[in-house]
């Protein structure tokens, strides 16, 4: 009967821990994140070029929103192999589109920005219990007479002390497959 007893308290453990990990709010990214380059591995060509990448990011129960912005490397500094001071404040240079994705993992669709064309589709979905959020953005568009498709997935998972976001991407298109881990500082 003991060992009944124990039995049943331990299941009753077990079942109150699963549903309070269950239970816990899904990881909140919302802040101002700067991109670490010395920690990131397999940077898309065009970060070559950028002294750096600021995401500033919303998030509510309902949706996340991603607004990008890059401070380019002056011509001369990047001739030189190195970040400049000053050149211009764009936005995300392709590499971080700003973008708003609804939480409840349902889609939503965008004409593509800078005149291109075309539109793109937004879902997130949270994984391993609310820790990792991950995006998906499918871009189609006309380049030169030929419908292109662009897919770009991205798994963002917070570090145990919210303070390094790290974003694992993957972006496939007619040009091949690319994957890169970036990290991000919070500011």
């Amino acid at each position: 009967m003991r060992k009944f007893f124990v039995g049943i308290t331990t299941a009753c453990v077990l079942l109150a821990s699963v549903l309070a990990v269950s239970a816990a709010a899904p990881a909140n990214f919302a802040g101002t994140w700067a991109l670490d380059k010395s920690k990131s591995d397999g940077l898309p060509p065009q970060a070559a070029n950028i002294a750096g990448l600021t995401l500033v990011v919303t998030q509510d129960a309902q949706q996340i929103t991603i607004d990008s912005k890059t401070a380019m490397a002056s011509q001369d500094a990047a001739a030189a192999g190195g970040p400049g001071q000053g050149g211009g404040r764009g936005r995300g240079m392709g590499m971080f589109p700003s973008a708003s994705y609804k939480l409840d993992g349902t889609e939503t669709t965008a004409d593509n920005p800078g005149g291109r064309g075309g539109t793109s589709t937004f879902k997130a979905q949270w994984k391993d219990g609310g820790k990792t959020l991950e995006l998906k953005r499918v871009s189609k568009f006309n380049f030169q007479g030929n419908d292109v498709t662009a897919t770009t997935t991205e798994d963002w998972t917070l570090s145990s002390d919210g303070k390094t976001l790290t974003v694992k991407r993957t972006s496939e298109s007619p040009r091949g497959t690319q994957s890169s881990t970036l990290v991000f500082n919070k500011q």
